[in-house]
């Protein structure tokens, strides 16, 4: 298990709905900035101060000028709001947005698989066609955390998955349309040719081989101790760090934690959780060092 450090559970994109499909692109300036603040901007008043952002964002070979553009539009949708820290102009994330990265923490970090004698987690909905918005902004959650689609009105999880779900309906204001059911599986046939219908598991497979290929080889850089040998190499940690959770903080909520026995053979989200736990011991405690040296420096808000 990945122990906690606060990591955001959202993307820009998905604040304050949760987290949202993953981009086969390179992640734009916002999500590395939204990175940033999960992992070093939650303590101390949770102030970043432009300066010290434009420097850690400049390891990660984005300019200045991207990053006050991004900044500007994460502070138009509400996930950023700006305040004086010391005197010199600086930005935190909104209050209101804490329990989100809470239960980011959690899901990122204390990952969960259910096993084959676990319970099901059935929802059922309706919502009336007055409201049919509703119905879409249901689906695409449900979609988002993981859950599957047995036919339109009735989806499916793990069991362990109820705490997430429904903490995410209440935010959204949606509850009031779910029912929620804890069930066991009694229909004849194999278990993983239902799964298969129910999750598009190839799309999600493509998602886990493609985030192997972009960090297995960092994996393999790291433990060959050459890059931890560099004097630049908290800085190059740091670098690295910040792409990997950004690359990676979604996957966590499209996977529904299925049972190994329920998998594919080979299946690379295995892989992928493993790459991604030992990356993050390895990085995550040079990259907080030289995000602290940052923050402590001038125009700095303080150590982490």
């Amino acid at each position: 298990m990945v122990k906690n450090q606060a990591l955001p559970a959202v993307d820009a994109d998905a604040v304050p709905d949760g987290a949202g499909s993953v981009p086969r692109l390179p992640p734009r300036h916002q999500q590395l900035i939204v990175t940033i603040y999960g992992l070093y901007g939650r303590s101390t008043g949770g102030a970043v101060p432009v300066s010290v952002l434009i420097s850690m964002l400049d390891d990660l070979g984005v300019e200045s000028s991207g990053v006050r553009s991004s900044v500007s539009r994460l502070k138009r949708r509400g996930v950023l709001e700006s305040v004086k820290q010391g005197g010199v102009a600086a930005y935190r994330l909104a209050p209101n947005l804490e329990d989100v990265f809470q239960e980011g923490d959690r899901r990122i970090f204390s990952p969960r698989r259910a096993t084959a004698a676990d319970r099901w987690l059935l929802i059922a909905f309706s919502v009336p066609e007055s409201q049919r918005h509703l119905r879409h902004q249901l689906r695409s959650i449900l979609t988002r955390m993981g859950f599957g689609s047995v036919t339109p009105g009735l989806w499916i999880a793990p069991g362990n998955t109820y705490e997430d779900i429904s903490h995410q309906l209440e935010r959204t204001g949606l509850t009031e349309y779910v029912e929620f059911f804890k069930a066991e599986h009694l229909t004849a046939g194999d278990i993983k040719d239902k799964v298969s219908r129910w999750w598009d598991l190839p799309a999600l497979e493509s998602l886990y081989a493609e985030f192997i290929d972009r960090f297995a080889p960092v994996l393999a850089r790291w433990e060959s101790g050459d890059a931890g040998s560099r004097p630049d190499s908290d800085r190059a940690a740091f670098a690295d760090y910040v792409q990997l959770l950004t690359q990676w903080r979604r996957l966590p909520y499209l996977d529904p934690g299925l049972p190994e026995e329920f998998l594919p053979p080979g299946w690379h989200g295995l892989t992928a959780e493993r790459t991604f736990a030992e990356l993050h011991r390895l990085l995550n405690g040079p990259a907080r060092q030289h995000a602290e040296r940052l923050l402590a420096g001038p125009g700095g808000a303080g150590a982490v």
